[in-house]
């Protein structure tokens, strides 16, 4: 698959702010991308500096493998769509939607072509003579997404689009919005700060952090295989462990952490190293008698009935919690002590902060 967007060692300063820290990233032709982060880590300034709103402070942008950086955001062959909608509120539907044509000069019989068929693919038909202000929140966004649309741009930019909606129908906007972008084979690159909505609609999530790019990948790998612990701990929830490993044989490793010590399958780790243990609420097993491979006891503290999903929540030794899922209807640890395990490969081994920082200090130590 071929890419249409190239980052390369991207920087954006402000004054002391280093907002966008060596970003390297590919966007591939008619992928959903999605930039995912908390608030202030990047991810907007990124999708500011593809549109031209703002230039990097160093490194290139190419848009099939054209360098745009001396290029105003209108001769991009990108279309931004923002939170706030923008549409004129004198115009009507219709000429929010050719706008964009009529600046280009084109002939008014393929104006009207294409406004209708964009109108029809956003399945407001009907709606043509109507003005922003007659209109709901979902529709306005629609209009948006069209207008955007219909300049047939290489790639839609869509900064957080959804975030002024209800939580209903931004559900359904989010299947709309990805049924477009399928239907028009058009790359999408999305910012948002919402996981589940991320999860719901990407090909590939791209997860931000202080102007880092943490980890990129698919939505199961990000959730099912987390390569940091903000990755683990952003996207859905887990259950921790900061750990060392103590010892290792042929098939294991036996790691000790406050509250007991398990084995996993042996990993890219060696005696002494440091790590972080990742065990998703829905991986987590219990039983009612010690298992072999693994000393960690609790008690259970509460159950947490939150509609199809039931929690129960386990106090360990240490006083750390340690939540397990089931869908209603699942048995759930009755009360009393229990006994924490998981299957082979449910946990997520982590390389700790840590052991770096301790490797790095080593390594001053001894020079």
């Amino acid at each position: 698959m071929a890419e249409i967007v190239k980052l390369r060692n991207v920087n954006k300063i402000y004054g002391t702010n280093h907002v966008v820290k060596d970003l390297n990233l590919d966007v591939y032709e008619g992928e959903f991308l999605t930039l995912l982060g908390s608030s202030g880590c990047g991810k907007t300034t990124t999708l500011r500096m593809i549109a031209g709103f703002e230039e990097p402070t160093s490194g290139t942008i190419q848009v099939e493998n054209e360098d745009i950086h001396n290029k105003e955001p209108f001769e991009r062959d990108v279309n931004t769509v923002f939170q706030s909608y923008a549409l004129f509120p004198h115009m009507t539907i219709y000429d929010n939607v050719a706008y964009g044509l009529k600046m280009k000069k084109v002939k008014k019989a393929e104006i009207k072509e294409r406004v209708t068929e964009m109108i029809d693919l956003v399945q407001l038909g009907g709606f043509e003579k109507r003005y922003p202000s007659q209109l709901s929140g979902g529709q306005k966004q629609r209009v948006a997404i069209a207008r955007a649309l219909i300049n047939k741009p290489k790639v839609l930019l869509l900064d957080e689009p959804l975030g002024a909606l209800d939580l209903k129908l931004r559900k359904q906007m989010q299947l709309e919005l990805k049924r477009l972008q399928k239907k028009l084979n058009i790359t999408f690159i999305y910012v948002t700060h919402d996981q589940e909505e991320a999860l719901t609609m990407s090909d590939r999530i791209c997860i931000m952090n202080e102007g880092v790019m943490q980890q990129i990948g698919t939505p199961s790998e990000i959730y099912e295989s987390p390569q940091t612990r903000f990755v683990a701990t952003f996207i859905g929830e887990t259950n921790l462990f900061d750990g060392s490993v103590t010892d290792t044989t042929e098939d294991k490793l036996h790691i000790q952490i406050e509250p007991g010590d398990f084995n996993v399958p042996k990993d890219d780790f060696k005696k002494g190293d440091m790590l972080v243990i990742s065990v998703r609420p829905e991986r987590m097993l219990y039983s009612e008698t010690p298992v072999e491979g693994f000393n960690l006891e609790g008690i259970v503290k509460e159950q947490i009935y939150v509609g199809s999903i039931l929690k129960t929540v386990v106090r360990l030794s240490n006083g750390n919690e340690v939540k397990i899922e089931r869908l209603a209807g699942q048995e759930l640890p009755k009360g009393g002590r229990v006994y924490l395990y998981w299957k082979d490969g449910d946990a997520k081994l982590i390389k700790s902060y840590d052991n770096i920082f301790a490797q790095a200090v080593e390594n001053i130590v001894l020079q």
